[in-house]
């Protein structure tokens, strides 16, 4: 007897492309014969509201709710109601066009008299000079987002103040340590929202008739819908065995003891789903098996954590290869909504998510979970494998563009699927995040980019070397600036995420962290960021061990719902929240390449203290001298092709000698190199022997030893101008 799996996302996550949680599980099923099928009830729900038969129906459902109502509508929403035709006329032209079906529309949505406009076009006037490099389409996307975006606030207003693009009544699964509020909202009658989410669950649960329901809640913002959508099961098909997992549980819901939560779940799941979810399904297979992986379930009553199974947790290279089978892949709508470069890519174009280690290599930062396994238990993934999937996923959904989803990604293994990449002539786009550690070489982040790699994140944090040792980053402010400088050099994205409010940090500290990034930003070797304000987390060393980094707890109370945010009292008594506006405004700008000469007291309304930074901090620490040492253990690569050979005599003095000349052709131009006859012929030997398509990959030591048994003086060679020039045109140093 097979057991028939249904796993879901709750709305909401994304718009361009679906979490992948229910990718990863219905992978691992395949490997072991259990039926499983996946819907992303978040973009089902976004497709039937922002429809023309759903705008009907919503400007009805505002009509009804204001009818005998004495509550006054914004000029705002009023304006929206009187132009309800224009955007029901417009609404399914707009969703094709940004679902790319209909690219010709981005004409007339660009000429500006096509689409209705509200408040959020506004904005349009301060943006204008940002999208004025932009092209047709991603200024098209803009002005649809826009629309969009007017019809949201209009929801939140008239029909449902819980609604969010990407998150769904996300205040009530923010640092709830109580379930009372979310307990009570689900005693009220169904929105509007939750009946259209209601409606497609119902016809899924239906079709499917699934004996195992399987819930993915990653962000707070899908929180509300899960319950929702285990509530009508429950209510409807108590047959049916209902679990969540995912992000949220994994961090919030770690110490759960509520009762309540079990009218709606018959288990919760915690850390790594594969083994746990298949013990449920043997579970549900042969009733009276009580082995449980990290789950808890309501016995007797009472809230009861099961954790008796012997069996170890499933390996990296055994859980297979994410499954994105079933969902509406051709029907996520790409969104631009703000100018950030980097948010840009998460918000546009669809991403096949995969991850080259669980966990994190490093694991010390102090502001992190380091305590939980998904941190803790690190295990890259070999290349060979990583390229296995990475096909299989390319032949399954017709997109070669991947996000890899680590923590951090390894350098090493970087530079192992850079190479794998490369050698099995894949054509793939790819971006992940990273620590900005010194392993990133020059050449390194050139074989990254010739591989397919577009762009990197990292957490600089604080921009300061004494809280970035507190914080155990492992790294310093002239690293993280020689870092970015090589991938920028590259061509490769890099953006960072900063931090302010961490314990201790003074307004100096702050002040001085501005002043680094304004520098990184100037030089131009940081194209994108993102301010982010300390939060104290429960399973962080911050959070397990305050007194030691100067905070006090404001409670020790452990609720019996969720916990994970800690309410923190810093003992320097600063008030972080006032730096919020003027950090954020002024980022805005340096990313847009302006303002770099403002004092920065301007982007403050209050008194800060001035900079103890040199002005030419970051540009002095990226004037190095030229490392002429390598190691005996570096690989060496070559990435270019093989060159059309001349013989000719070079004549001087009387003598004469034979020379080589070595042509080569790259993508964009020709060069040429000159060597003696006996240097020009080893050269070729060696040229296609470390190509980028062989298996083996050489040494230094190992060129330098092949290098001496024929010839003499490596390296006056090495360093000789042909060699030079071919280092400039993708002969790397690994």
């Amino acid at each position: 007897m097979k057991t028939q799996v249904f796993l879901i996302t709750p709305p909401f996550t994304q718009l361009n492309t679906p979490y992948p949680a229910t990718a990863y599980i219905k992978g691992f099923l395949n490997t072991k014969n259990i039926s499983a099928t996946q819907a992303d009830l978040g973009i089902e729900v976004i497709l039937k509201l922002f429809s023309k038969e759903g705008l009907e129906n919503l400007f009805q459902v505002q009509s009804l709710n204001f009818k005998d109502s004495d509550q006054i509508i914004s000029d705002n929403s009023t304006r929206i109601i009187a132009l309800q035709d224009e955007y029901i006329k417009t609404i399914d032209s707009v969703i094709a066009f940004l679902q790319g079906k209909n690219p010709t529309l981005a004409l007339q949505i660009c000429q500006e008299d096509y689409l209705p406009e509200a408040s959020r076009f506004a904005q349009l006037e301060e943006l204008d000079w940002a999208f004025g490099t932009m092209g047709t389409q991603d200024k098209a996307k803009h002005l649809a987002t826009l629309y969009l975006e007017d019809i949201s606030d209009f929801i939140v207003e008239c029909v449902d103040a819980n609604f969010g693009f990407s998150r769904y009544a996300e205040r009530l699964g923010r640092s709830a340590n109580s379930f009372d509020e979310l307990y009570n909202a689900l005693q009220q009658e169904p929105t509007y929202i939750d009946e259209i989410l209601i409606l497609l669950l119902k016809e899924r649960i239906e079709t499917i008739q699934p004996e195992l329901f399987l819930i993915s809640v990653p962000f707070p913002g899908n929180l509300y819908a899960a319950f929702r959508s285990a509530q009508w099961v429950k209510k409807h098909h108590p047959n049916i065995k209902i679990s969540m997992g995912g992000g949220f549980p994994n961090t919030e819901l770690r110490s759960l003891s509520d009762p309540r939560v079990f009218e709606f779940f018959d288990y919760i799941t915690l850390d790594d789903g594969e083994l746990p979810v298949e013990l449920l399904n043997s579970k549900i297979q042969i009733p009276n098996s009580n082995e449980f992986k990290r789950t808890f379930l309501l016995e007797n009553g009472k809230v009861v954590y099961k954790n008796n199974s012997t069996r170890s947790d499933y390996k990296q290279s055994e859980v297979g290869t994410p499954d994105y089978s079933d969902l509406l892949l051709d029907k996520y709508i790409s969104v631009i909504e703000i100018v950030n470069p980097m948010h840009r890519m998460w918000s546009d174009g669809r991403w096949n998510k995969l991850t080259m280690a669980h966990g994190c290599y490093w694991g010390k930062c102090t502001f992190c979970d380091i305590s939980l396994d998904y941190i803790k238990i690190y295990e890259p993934i070999a290349a060979s494998l990583l390229c296995d999937r990475m096909e299989e996923m390319i032949a399954q959904t017709g997109q070669n563009g991947f996000h890899y989803v680590d923590e951090a990604a390894p350098p090493a293994l970087m530079r192992a699927l850079a190479l794998e990449i490369l050698r099995r002539k894949l054509s793939v786009t790819w971006w992940t995040n990273i620590r900005f550690e010194k392993s990133f070489t020059q050449d390194l982040c050139l074989l990254l980019k010739a591989s397919g790699c577009i762009a990197v994140s990292g957490g600089l944090e604080v921009a300061s070397d004494r809280l970035l040792k507190l914080i155990d980053k492992g790294v310093t402010v002239e690293q993280v600036a020689k870092v970015t400088r090589n991938f920028t050099e590259a061509g490769i994205m890099v953006h960072a995420y900063l931090m302010y409010g961490y314990p201790t940090q003074t307004v100096q500290e702050t002040v001085d962290s501005l002043e680094m990034v304004r520098q990184l930003f100037e030089v131009g070797v940081l194209q994108s960021g993102f301010w982010h304000q300390f939060a104290m987390t429960a399973h962080s060393p911050v959070g397990m061990d305050p007194e030691k980094f100067g905070v006090v707890k404001e409670t020790e109370t452990i609720g019996t719902f969720a916990n994970n945010d800690i309410n923190y009292r810093d003992k320097t008594g600063i008030d972080h929240d006032q730096f919020s506006f003027g950090l954020k405004k002024s980022l805005f700008n340096f990313m847009h390449g302006i303002c770099f000469d403002y004092e920065l007291q301007e982007w403050f309304d209050f008194k800060i203290p001035k900079t103890k930074i040199h002005p030419d901090f970051i540009g002095n620490a990226l004037e190095e001298e030229e490392d002429f040492n390598i190691k005996p253990t570096a690989k060496i690569v070559w990435l270019g092709g093989k060159p059309l050979i001349e013989h000719f005599t070079k004549s001087k003095k009387g003598n004469s000698w034979e020379m080589m000349k070595l042509t080569f052709h790259d993508k964009k131009e020709s060069f040429s190199i000159q060597t003696g006859k006996n240097e020009g012929e080893w050269l070729v030997r060696l040229l296609n022997k470390i190509a980028v398509s062989k298996a083996k990959i050489y040494s230094f030591q190992e060129i330098k030893s092949d290098f001496e048994t024929h010839l003499e003086d490596f390296e006056l060679f090495w360093f000789s101008k042909p060699v030079v020039t071919l280092r400039e045109f993708g002969l790397l140093v690994l």
